[in-house]
């Protein structure tokens, strides 16, 4: 559970440096271009870093995969489909 928040914590820092730099673009009128680097240093570590909390999660197992193309994956995590009756067996 607590890796799920990190790493939703790291998503929405990524989204906000986004904008951050963004604003560093368009409405800077001092040093945008130095602003505008740090602010991509920034995201670029900060991206670095979620995606290597995603890794170690699915390496560790603490985060799982529940998509329907992962069956083959994972047959464990299926339930088989129960059979209808065939009415010409009767």
């Amino acid at each position: 559970m607590v890796l799920k928040v990190i790493i939703i914590v790291l998503f929405i820092t990524v989204v906000i440096s986004l904008f951050g730099g963004l604003r560093f673009l368009i409405k800077d009128l001092g040093d945008s271009q130095r602003r505008l680097f740090n602010s991509l240093g920034v995201r670029i570590t900060l991206a670095a870093m979620l995606l290597g909390t995603i890794i170690y999660g699915a390496y560790t197992g603490q985060i799982t995969s529940k998509a329907p193309w992962d069956r083959q994956l994972h047959p464990e995590a299926t339930m088989p489909m129960p059979q209808a009756p065939n009415p010409a067996d009767d």
